[in-house]
């Protein structure tokens, strides 16, 4: 593998932060804030929602600093991610699709929170009207994947340093 190690992995996290980006400008101008538009009945809906905290709203009520604290946590993880991500031996591949997930994912809800002030959400999974999960985005998606993955390899990483 070139010097560069496994940041060819970066059109990955390109690819998340413009999917991202576009359907949030898709949902942005198309539906007006809180607007449901029912997919499965009882199940799935699309909306348009904005979280000024991070994840499941946290800290949504405070002052606003919480935006550029979280803005700060993301550019700091991102820059951790790439240099991780470069620091990778050209076999660790499933490690590689992981990190690149969750930094696209970063990237896209940290121009968000820079840019607009707030997360645009848009995904809605609810049972009836009586239990809603918080709305997320395919940053967030791409975030939670990456993050599986990232487990997936820590657990055939062991199966295999074992059986060596």
């Amino acid at each position: 593998m070139p010097k560069a190690g496994k940041l060819v992995w970066l059109w990955l996290s390109v690819l998340v932060v413009v999917l991202d980006q576009a359907s949030k400008h898709w949902f942005e101008h198309n539906l007006s804030l809180y607007e449901q538009i029912v997919v499965i009945p009882d199940l799935f809906s699309w909306t348009l929602a904005y979280n000024r905290g991070a994840a499941f709203s946290f800290l949504a009520d405070q002052g606003g600093w919480q935006r550029w604290f979280f803005a700060l946590v993301a550019l700091v993880a991102s820059v951790v991610l790439v240099v991780w991500l470069k620091r990778l031996k050209s076999h660790e591949r499933l490690l590689a699709v992981g990190l690149a997930l969750v930094l696209g994912g970063a990237l896209g809800n940290l121009y968000d929170r820079v840019v607009l002030g707030h997360v645009v959400d848009f995904i809605l999974v609810h049972w009836q009207d009586r239990w809603f999960f918080p709305a997320f985005n395919l940053a967030d998606s791409a975030i939670t994947m990456g993050a599986g993955i990232l487990i997936l390899d820590m657990i055939v990483n062991k199966k295999e340093q074992s059986n060596d």
